[in-house]
């Protein structure tokens, strides 16, 4: 955005980067909440309701709060009590403020998790009580999908329609073949590779998973993974044996997409790989689903399978290539307003 940009007509504009969720903490009773949460939206879960309310009520809230709070416990930032997810959403927002204020002195940027805290509601009302008169609404996700973007919206909508005065809303769209992203996956990956003490042989594009089913029924999710993976093969001349696309963290019994990233791992340290990387497009910052199941889980499955050298690749988070993501998809979507 440059510096002569002026403020259009109007009050105050609101930009809200929204991220899937977090538990408030690694306990029991903080983990059941917020995964009864999760797994009670039904963009998320698309099974039978009744089915999956017993399902979920009599089984699965009783032994998965313990195990994924163990799990959580692994990677808790102990400084702040929460999770690493909350520490970078909070600084993608503080450092998005920050640029913005420079140009837009009337634009407001405020962070929200989908599931836990800070709520949507909670960020959006605090926006409207600073007289937000125009919201862009920012899934941090690169690709879209229902159970992720679509979801964030229907919040967004359900918050609104309980307000007498409401703003004037923009959602940002999905940024999986925006230049300024696949430039700062690349350039994440070849500083991250200059620093490893080996060279990998092969590298991992790992997204997270859904059914099949919901691809079946339109979710474009897995074409926009593949655009992602093929773009950023074509910016780092990598074929597609040095540079493979897979799918993490599925979740019951039915068909997910593939090739599975863990099965893969497993396969190719068997195959006589020695050294491997795993970078996560998918996700704008480090979580669960990067720091545990592909730094530790992955890792010990890569190592039990015969491998040797294993590099988890940090997120875009909040580094300056990160944020000139963020930045772009914002002054884009901001357009006509400032």
């Amino acid at each position: 955005m440059s510096p002569d940009m002026v403020q259009a007509a109007g009050g105050r504009i609101g930009v809200l980067l929204v991220n899937l969720g977090t538990p408030d903490s690694t306990g029991y009773w903080a983990m059941r909440r917020y995964l009864k949460e999760f797994l009670s939206d039904r963009r998320v879960i698309e099974e039978n309701r009744l089915k999956w309310w017993l399902v979920l009520n009599l089984i699965i809230l009783s032994v998965r709060p313990g195990r994924k709070g163990r799990d959580y416990d692994k990677i808790w930032n102990r400084e702040r009590n929460e999770s690493p997810l909350k520490t970078i959403t909070r600084s993608q927002s503080d450092k998005l403020d920050e640029m913005l204020d420079r140009v837009a002195k009337r634009v407001r940027v405020d962070w929200a998790m989908r599931y836990g805290n800070p709520s949507i509601r909670s960020r959006l009302e605090a926006l409207a009580a600073q007289d937000c008169e125009r919201i862009l609404i920012v899934p941090l996700y690169p690709q879209y999908a229902a159970a992720t973007t679509a979801t964030v919206c229907d919040e967004v909508f359900r918050v609104l329609s309980s307000m007498r005065f409401q703003p004037t809303l923009r959602v940002a769209a999905p940024y999986f073949a925006e230049p300024v992203y696949i430039d700062a996956l690349a350039a994440s990956l070849n500083a991250a590779l200059a620093k490893l003490a080996f060279k990998p042989e092969v590298i991992i594009a790992s997204y997270h998973g859904m059914p099949e089913s919901y691809v079946a029924k339109g979710d474009p999710y897995f074409k926009q993974c593949a655009e992602t993976t093929a773009l950023l093969r074509k910016k780092l001349k990598f074929n597609d044996e040095r540079l493979i696309m897979t799918f993490q963290s599925r979740f019951g019994t039915a068909e997910w997409i593939k090739p599975y990233t863990d099965a893969t791992v497993k396969s190719l340290a068997e195959r006589g790989v020695k050294s491997l990387a795993i970078i996560t497009p998918g996700f704008s910052a480090d979580c669960l689903e990067t720091l545990e199941e592909i730094a530790m889980e992955n890792a010990e499955i890569f190592r039990h399978a015969g491998g040797e050298n294993f590099a988890a690749i940090p997120c875009l988070n909040d580094t300056p290539g990160g944020m000139a993501v963020i930045r772009d998809v914002v002054t884009r979507e901001l357009k006509g307003w400032v």
